[in-house]
């Protein structure tokens, strides 16, 4: 088993070595992706890498979202042979001291997704909290489970072979911020556990961030019409895996 770690970077070159230096002590690869960055985060990204051997950089030319970096990131840590990758934003809103934790739960649980279920702050905007409890209500839907706690976190630990093999076999993947609900739920789909686990997250007044409520919050809502559909020939499915999961249990 080989970690490393995927950091996808958008306007957030400026808390990039925060985060970076949180991660050092364990001497995994660092991935950090370029998503499009002005010139001014090109310039902090490449500072970071100089600095820190361990940090690879993976550049696109133009800004694509969130899931573009991130498949740009898991498909470097495949050609790196790395086994499994741990999430996370650049901008410090996870608390990056539960990445310990994480890794720990994933290296017991080598085929599973670790997902981080978010603990709130107290500055945490009302918006977004009663939002996620609403996209995480469509969740329970499109995988007729409660097994996933919170689809829209960006703190996790996924096996690389699993993921890679579902992207190239899924014709279509939102790029931008609905991308984490959608690789959640498929992974899911294709019998791929997910384990939950809290995680602080944090939102400084001074924050910068990438999401914009309207488009991603269409977006979003078009992965899960998407997922709703796709859903449909997958039911006989998922009620035959509860049904076997429960004779187990007794």
């Amino acid at each position: 088993m080989k970690y490393g770690f995927v950091i996808p970077v958008y306007r957030h070159g400026a808390t990039l070595e925060a985060v970076v230096k949180s991660l050092i002590s364990f001497n995994f690869p660092i991935i950090a992706v370029d998503d499009g960055n002005d010139e001014e985060n090109k310039a902090l990204i490449a500072a970071v890498a100089e600095k820190y051997p361990q940090v690879t950089v993976v550049t696109r030319a133009r800004n694509g979202g969130k899931g573009c970096a991130m498949m740009s990131g898991i498909y470097k840590a495949h050609e790196m042979g790395l086994t499994h990758i741990l999430q996370l934003d650049s901008d410090g809103q996870h608390d990056a001291g539960k990445a310990e934790r994480f890794l720990e739960l994933s290296k017991h649980n080598p085929d599973a997704v670790i997902c981080g279920c978010p603990e709130y702050d107290k500055d945490a905007p009302q918006s977004r909290v009663n939002g996620r409890k609403f996209a995480n209500g469509w969740i329970h839907l499109v995988t007729l489970s409660h097994d996933i706690k919170d689809a829209m976190i960006g703190f996790r630990v996924y096996p690389v072979e699993p993921f890679v093999k579902m992207l190239k076999h899924t014709l279509y993947i939102d790029g931008r911020m609905g991308f984490d609900v959608e690789v959640l739920v498929r992974l899911y789909w294709r019998g791929v556990p997910i384990i939950s686990e809290p995680v602080k997250v944090f939102y400084p007044a001074d924050g910068i961030s990438n999401y914009n409520y309207l488009t991603d919050t269409l977006r979003v809502s078009g992965s899960y019409a998407r997922l709703c559909l796709g859903l449909i020939p997958r039911i006989p499915m998922l009620i035959y895996r509860k049904i076997k999961r429960h004779f187990k249990k007794v």
